[in-house]
C-alpha cells in the first residue's frame, strides 16, 4: 500500500470518528434553542397578541444555552438564530433580534454563568437594552421610511403635558425636554424588563437543572417567586 492510499485511509477514519455524547449534546442543544429564539423572533414579529409573554422568552432559551454549555456554544447559538432568522426574514428584518434580545442573551448568559452580582449584569442588560431600543427604532424607521422616534417623542410630549396639568404649572416644555423624558421612558422600561428577565430565570432555570446567583437583599422582596 502506498504512502498516498494510507493518508487517504486515515482520513477518511477520522472523518467517520463518531461525535462524544457531549459534542453530540452541544450540537442538539444549540440547534433547537436557536431555532426556539427564531420562532419567538417570528411570533413578536407577526403574531397581534403575545408580544409581552414573547418578548420575556426571547433571550431566555439562548442564556440557558450558555450556562449550560459556555460562552462558545451561547456564541454559536446566537449565530445559528441570525442566520436563520436572515434566511425566513431577509437581510433587515432578521438581524434585528440581535438587538437587544441577541445581545443581552449573550451578556445576561454570561454573568449568570460567572456567578456576578445582579447590580452589575441588570445594570449593564439595561444599558444593552436601550441601546438595542434605539438600533431597532432607527432601522425600522429605515425599513418603513418614517421616522419612528416621532412616536416616543409625542409619548414624552404627553407624559409632561400630564406633568403640567397634575401639578398645575405654567411653563412650555421646549424640544429638548421632550426628547430627554422620552429617552427616560425607554431606559426605564428597560429597567423594569431586564429585571423581570431576572425574576423569570431565577424561578424557570432551577427546574431545568441549572440556576443564576441569588438575588441581592434589596431584591428579595420584589423577587418572591421561589427557585426551588
Amino acid at each position: 500500500m502506498t504512502l498516498d492510499n494510507k493518508n487517504f485511509l486515515k482520513s477518511r477514519s477520522l472523518y467517520k470518528a463518531p461525535l462524544s455524547k457531549r459534542q453530540a449534546l452541544k450540537i442538539v442543544e444549540s440547534s433547537y434553542l436557536a431555532a426556539a429564539t427564531a420562532l419567538i423572533w417570528i411570533a413578536l414579529y407577526y403574531l397581534p397578541i403575545g408580544g409581552a409573554i414573547f418578548r420575556l422568552s426571547l433571550p431566555l432559551p439562548l442564556a440557558f444555552l450558555q450556562i449550560r454549555r459556555g460562552f462558545k456554544t451561547g456564541f454559536e447559538g446566537v449565530i445559528i438564530c441570525v442566520m436563520l432568522l436572515t434566511a425566513l426574514m431577509g437581510p433587515l428584518r432578521g438581524p434585528l433580534v440581535l438587538f437587544p434580545y441577541g445581545l443581552l442573551s449573550l451578556w445576561l448568559g454570561y454573568s449568570w454563568q460567572k456567578g456576578w452580582n445582579w447590580w452589575l449584569s441588570w445594570g449593564v442588560g439595561a444599558s444593552i437594552g436601550t441601546m438595542g431600543f434605539l438600533v431597532r427604532v432607527l432601522a425600522l424607521s429605515v425599513l418603513v421610511g418614517e421616522n419612528l422616534w416621532i412616536i416616543l417623542t409625542r409619548a414624552g410630549a404627553g407624559l409632561i403635558e400630564k406633568g403640567i396639568d397634575l401639578f398645575n404649572l405654567s411653563f412650555t416644555p421646549d424640544m429638548r425636554q421632550v426628547q430627554i423624558v422620552a429617552l427616560c421612558l425607554i431606559v426605564t422600561q428597560e429597567i423594569v424588563y431586564v429585571l423581570c428577565l431576572h425574576a423569570l430565570a431565577y424561578w424557570i432555570f432551577p427546574r431545568l437543572k441549572s440556576s443564576i446567583p441569588e438575588p441581592p437583599a434589596l431584591l428579595e422582596n420584589l423577587i418572591s417567586l421561589e427557585s426551588h
